[in-house]
């Protein structure tokens, strides 16, 4: 059987784009499969598959059609691999030895550039290729360090250069080197200076925003503002605020009105690992956007987290939550952490069934010391404001908190009817297409059942917003129930082993580092 069924590798990158931006088109991905099929078909080759990747470099071999190429290839789906010229198939030196030189000859495959003449077949033209190879390189590592100076020129002028702006902040439409305010996120970030100002702990603010149904940074930027935004540090799953992206926000400069970039560097250009550099090594410019929060604010922030630290005299044999602390999945007590190097000791606790068995019978659930104590005192306090009679707090704060929760809704549901009446808006340019025969019937009606599924997803997530505002109302109306055992505890400062037995049945700790506190009485909140 004669070996002619070919397929066609097509690569177009981000400086190519740049090319056909300014009027040549000759690398585009058009161009290219009609080069490669007029050659496939001057040589009686059988194109059997197409590969596709936009926007990708050549350096790295995780493209998504060039691994599915690969794979074809090792299930012997066909012959010969034909490009443009090999710096279209890779431009690794390292890659060209694997997949010219080893992979695709083992597999009896052949590869053919058109335009540079390289060709497996032809033993003779190894060493061309090899020197190919090497020039290709060479040209993304002159490529990589021009960008580099120029991204470093852009930061010491003040401008933005990341891919996705910070929470709160949008790229200008006039000037995407420059930030302005995004007014809704903005005023989450507020309320997280605020919240943490007034004694909430990093994880407690996370539960809050999760549970009035604020999204988070990744799931708004999607979702909201429309941009192609992935977190690789994030399970799509997760849908809650973390303790990190809280701590994150609370240190960012960039609320300031500061542009502080240069932070992290990759290893290499052929590396996409990152290096995170010293501060003194950081570009940072003031006054280049205007500011979320005010210097007197972020300061005082960053006072509190020095401070943040207790010593509450726990021993092995006397913890402060000795007896009450759990794993949530395995039910089993939680045991002491430590730090495996360095003089830091005791850092927290962990599954105990994790610690002595493994991961195949449950989790780590580990919690930091800091972090736990940090949850379970504010907690109490919570818990303290919440059933506390009108003549133990302050009519002035009641309203404070009912106006600050009623004004977060408020906002939720202008957000959510910009969204509806964006897909109105969408549905209507899809019917003027169909009039103008820009779309078929077809797509004019899967268009309009996406749109419409949209609308009924966010009018039921209206409808979660009045239910929340009803109970945020029915719960305002509670806060003259008295409980006597929590009277004395909306100032604590400090967690004492009797006012933890006193408060508190068990606390559970789940995979992801929260936890669930049971306390000895019955939570009106939790009733409601």
């Amino acid at each position: 059987m004669k070996k002619n069924r070919a397929v066609l590798y097509l690569r177009l990158s981000k400086e190519d784009v740049n090319k056909i931006n300014t009027g040549d088109d000759s690398a585009s991905i058009k161009n290219q499969r009609l080069l490669l099929t007029e050659y496939a078909l001057e040589h009686n080759f059988q194109v059997v598959h197409v590969y596709s990747d936009d926007d990708e470099s050549g350096l790295y071999d995780n493209r998504p059609d060039f691994e599915q190429m690969i794979k074809d290839a090792k299930l012997g789906q066909f012959d010969i691999i034909i490009a443009k010229t090999q710096s279209r198939f890779s431009r690794n030196m390292e890659h060209i030895e694997r997949y010219l030189h080893h992979d695709l000859p083992n597999m009896g495959i052949r590869f053919i550039g058109v335009v540079d003449g390289t060709d497996t077949a032809n033993r003779g033209n190894k060493k061309s290729r090899q020197i190919n190879g090497l020039v290709n390189e060479w040209y993304c590592e002159d490529l990589s360090d021009n960008i580099r100076s120029a991204f470093k020129a852009k930061m010491k002028n003040g401008e933005f250069i990341g891919s996705s702006c910070p929470y709160g902040y949008i790229k200008d439409p006039k000037n995407h080197n420059h930030l302005i305010v995004d007014k809704y996120a903005a005023q989450v970030v507020k309320k997280i200076y605020r919240l943490y100002i007034e004694g909430n702990g990093k994880a407690k603010i996370g539960s809050i925003l999760s549970s009035e149904g604020i999204l988070i940074p990744t799931l708004y930027k999607r979702n909201v503002l429309g941009e192609n935004y992935h977190n690789s540090k994030l399970l799509e799953t997760t849908k809650t605020w973390s303790y990190q992206t809280i701590h994150s926000i609370l240190n960012n400069r960039t609320y300031l009105g500061d542009l502080s970039q240069n932070r992290a560097n990759t290893l290499s250009y052929k590396d996409k690992k990152k290096k995170y550099l010293p501060e003194s090594e950081w570009i940072i410019v003031n006054n280049t956007h205007e500011p979320i929060i005010d210097n007197e604010t972020f300061n005082r922030v960053q006072e509190l987290q020095k401070v943040r630290t207790r010593s509450v005299g726990d021993t092995a044999e006397n913890g402060l939550f000795s007896s009450l602390l759990f794993c949530a999945d395995c039910k089993h007590a939680m045991a002491r952490n430590y730090a495996r190097r360095g003089t830091r000791g005791f850092i927290g606790y962990i599954c105990r069934t994790y610690k002595t068995q493994g991961k195949k019978f449950c989790c780590s659930h580990n919690i930091g010391k800091e972090e736990l104590e940090t949850a379970v005192l504010l907690s109490i306090k919570e818990e303290a404001k919440k059933i506390l009679c009108d003549n133990d707090i302050d009519e002035l704060q009641k309203m404070q908190v009912y106006l600050d929760g009623k004004y977060q809704y408020e906002l939720q549901l202008d957000n959510l009817k910009q969204q509806i009446e964006k897909n109105e808006t969408f549905k209507r340019k899809t019917y003027q297409s169909y009039m103008e025969e820009i779309i078929t019937k077809e797509d004019y009606t899967k268009f309009v059942a996406d749109y419409d599924k949209q609308i009924e997803e966010l009018n039921k997530q209206k409808e979660i917003v009045f239910q929340k505002m009803d109970i945020q109302k029915e719960l305002d109306s509670q806060y003259d129930i008295w409980v006597e055992m929590f009277k004395d505890y909306i100032n604590i400062e400090e967690l004492t082993r009797d006012v933890v037995l006193e408060l508190i049945e068990k606390i559970e700790v789940n995979s992801d580092s929260s936890i669930n506190i049971y306390y000895r009485f019955q939570n009106p909140y939790e009733i409601a």
